[in-house]
This record gives structure tokens, C-alpha cells and sequence, in this order.
């Protein structure tokens, strides 16, 4: 367990780590010997992680080009690099395809939307409306018939579809999935009541430990 920003979870960087299990299985008042331990269960712990990445983005100790409440989701995607670039005064690293993460890096800039909306059910509260501000005003980020672009970085010196950043290419069926699956599970819980009734979960989670909540039903 890590604590930061007063906040106590176990940590993982990237915000991935934090959301794939939950695209299939409900984990809310289920608990392994783990979660008993600590006293939250997984649900809980991604949410929390969710609001330190957040809360990263208002801190933005490295000074990133705008970094802040409504620009922040840290995750493993493509970036602008490899390069190290001067940029205003001050030498920046940019990486390829790495796994990015907050609070402890790394970090250079490079943002991921999918990210963000894929946390939807964790923390509506300050989800929805990070995804009105990239509809809204980063038009350029959402402009596929697919979703949002994998990745883009307002620090690295380049402008692409009127946005001052490096936008990705790239549109990856990874990334936009788990935006919809997890759309569907706050509106409905669909998934998670579909994978709630598949036995073979149902035993694996019981034989890994987990007791409690709807597994007790």
C-alpha cells in the first residue's frame, strides 16, 4: 500500500492496471484475503486511483503543458518520442510506447483519453466531466468514428488539426472497447451481470479467496 495525497491504495502507475480486470467482473463488496486486510476491496482501490491521477494533473509537479483538473490519465499508450527536446528552456525526454503512471512516473506529457473515460464507473463524478472538456474543447482528439485517439501530448512542440500537441495516429481497438464496455456497465452493469452468472468465474474468484457481497448470493 502507498499513500498519496492522504490517500491510502495499492498502488499501480499506469491507470490500466486499475481498470481491466473490472471491464468483466463486478469486484464492489467482494473481498480476498487482501482486501480484508486493508479493509477496501478492488473497486474501491481503483477508484481512489482514479482520483490521484486526477489530482496529479492539478499538482503537475513537472510542470507539463496543461496538466490540470480536466487534463490528466496517465497509462501505458504511444508518444511522440524517443527524443529529448529543449522546450521552453527546459530539456524534456519524450518516450515511444511506454507505460506511463502517477504519481511516480514516468510521465512526459503524453495524456491518454481512453484512459480516463474507461474509469467511468469508478468516478463519474470527475469523469464526465474531463470527457465534456476533450469533446468539448479538443475537438481534434475525438474526431474518428471510432473514439479518441490513442494519446496526445500539449507539451511536445508540434500542432495537429488546430490543437498545439502531438496527437497519436494511431486509433487502437484495445483502447475504444473497454471506453464502451465500461460506458455499459455504469448504465446498466450489463457485463458484470452476464460474468456473474458464468460458473467458471464464479468458482476461480471463490477458489482465489474472494467471499462476500454478490458471490454470497
Amino acid at each position: 500500500m502507498e499513500e498519496v495525497y492522504d490517500t491510502e491504495y495499492l498502488y499501480a502507475g499506469p491507470l490500466f492496471i486499475h481498470q481491466m480486470s473490472h471491464l468483466w467482473v463486478d469486484f464492489r463488496g467482494i473481498h480476498d484475503n487482501f482486501n480484508r486486510k486493508v479493509g477496501i476491496d478492488y473497486f474501491e482501490n481503483s477508484r481512489r486511483a482514479t482520483h490521484i491521477h486526477r489530482q496529479y494533473g492539478i499538482e503537475n509537479p513537472n510542470r507539463f503543458s496543461h496538466y490540470n483538473e480536466f487534463v490528466w490519465g496517465l497509462t501505458a499508450g504511444d508518444g511522440p518520442g524517443p527524443a529529448v527536446l529543449e522546450v521552453n528552456g527546459v530539456e524534456r525526454q519524450f518516450f515511444g510506447y511506454e507505460a506511463r503512471g502517477a504519481p511516480f512516473g514516468p510521465d512526459d506529457g503524453t495524456i491518454s483519453p481512453w484512459a480516463v473515460a474507461t474509469s467511468l464507473p469508478f468516478a463519474p463524478e470527475i469523469v464526465i466531466k474531463t470527457i465534456r472538456h476533450i469533446i468539448e474543447r479538443l475537438e481534434a482528439l475525438g474526431r474518428s468514428p471510432y473514439g479518441f485517439v490513442a494519446s496526445y501530448n500539449p507539451t511536445y512542440p508540434a500542432t495537429n488539426a488546430n490543437l498545439h500537441a502531438w496527437v497519436s495516429p494511431w486509433i487502437f481497438g484495445l483502447n475504444e472497447g473497454p471506453i464502451l464496455m465500461m460506458i455499459e456497465n455504469y448504465q446498466s452493469e450489463l457485463l458484470w451481470k452476464i460474468i456473474r452468472r458464468c460458473p467458471h468465474i464464479v468458482n476461480g474468484l471463490r477458489r482465489a479467496g474472494f467471499r462476500g457481497g454478490w458471490l454470497d448470493h
